[in-house]
């Protein structure tokens, strides 16, 4: 299962090139941590196991680590500095972009469980077969629904088709070990996590041609990954759209320099906001078509636009202003450019 239509390659210098997975970088720091304030306090009460299995799927805003197993990876794709992991039970960088949990963290503790499931690239055989009952964690930073998705800035990565492929292996694994009545059961009842698609957006911006087929491409190719994982035995989906991208700090001095104005630069949100309607779209004609397919669709567009429009907010302020922090610890521009009263709000 391959995918070219929504693939772009990122034109100009090398130096460009950092600078936009420089904003990739800040943009999934921001866009977790304001999706992890809205739920974080209904997570922190201890659940009782809601679903027998999470299987997590995406790119860095769910990634807890498989990067860190990809020799091929540059530093750009990799979450390995002090800033991150700060408020993690470790204190330490775990390979999540994140100051601590992710998003993928805080959706399984909502459903019970301590965390999220680890990186699957992080087990060996052996643990890989006493853990896939309970979930595993194929996403990779920099991966897109194109399999060349990132590869020209980052390096290395784990495509969504490669995530896939790696899914059917565990999922022969569990039919040789349970047998194909009791697999069939567990995966109907288990949560399919995917965040995807910001980094196919990022790198198209740069070579903007056709808006309309270019998103038709990105959401056809969402809609054969998730058949795929259906086929597989998945039933239970949730998804989270694309964020509003144009609000990430070298996205605003993109602006800037073009329009000598502040704010969010609108033709990279336009199109955040343009795959939104195709995709539910896609998610409710896929149910039709699916017998047993149920789903979930975040608004990830509404939901960080809020926290950005309501900064002071007692409950996040402190996420916030550690939003702005990150963000600007993540771009080449911090000593002269990164201005944390207005950056991000």
């Amino acid at each position: 299962m391959k995918h070219s239509a929504p693939e772009h390659r990122v034109p100009g210098t090398a130096k460009q090139q950092s600078l936009q997975m420089a904003s990739q970088t800040a943009s999934y720091v921001v866009v977790a941590l304001c999706l992890l304030v809205l739920v974080a306090r209904h997570a922190e009460a201890k659940q009782p196991r809601l679903v027998p299995a999470i299987f997590v799927f995406g790119d860095s805003t769910v990634d807890v680590g498989n990067n860190n197993f990809l020799g091929g990876t540059r530093k750009e794709g990799k979450a390995n500095f002090p800033q991150y992991g700060v408020d993690f039970p470790t204190t330490k960088p775990t390979g999540r972009f994140s100051n601590g949990f992710n998003t993928a963290d805080l959706l399984a503790q909502l459903l019970g469980f301590p965390l999220s499931p680890p990186a699957y690239l992080s087990l060996n055989r052996r643990t890989v077969r006493s853990q896939m009952f309970k979930g595993l964690n194929f996403a990779s930073a920099g991966s897109g629904l194109g399999d060349h998705t990132g590869r020209s800035v980052v390096g290395e990565v784990i495509t969504m088709t490669q995530q896939v492929e790696s899914f059917a292996t565990v999922v022969k694994h569990m039919h040789q070990s349970s047998g194909s009545r009791r697999t069939a059961s567990l995966l109907s009842k288990s949560i399919f996590f995917i965040s995807t698609g910001s980094n196919d957006v990022f790198e198209y911006s740069f070579s903007r041609s056709n808006d309309r087929k270019f998103l038709a491409g990105l959401v056809a190719a969402y809609k054969d990954y998730l058949k795929a994982l259906y086929h597989l035995g998945a039933r239970k989906f949730s998804i989270v759209s694309i964020p509003p991208l144009g609000c990430t700090p070298l996205q605003r001095l993109r602006r800037l320099e073009q329009m000598g104005t502040q704010g969010c630069f609108d033709p990279l949100n336009d199109l955040s906001l343009g795959s939104y309607p195709l995709l539910a779209a896609m998610m409710e004609e896929l149910a039709h078509e699916l017998p047993g397919m149920a789903y979930s669709l975040g608004d990830a567009f509404a939901m960080v636009s809020f926290v950005f429009a309501n900064p002071h907010t007692p409950d996040w302020s402190k996420q916030i202003a550690l939003a702005r922090l990150l963000a600007c610890a993540n771009t080449p521009w911090i000593s002269s450019n990164c201005d944390f009263a207005g950056l991000l709000l």
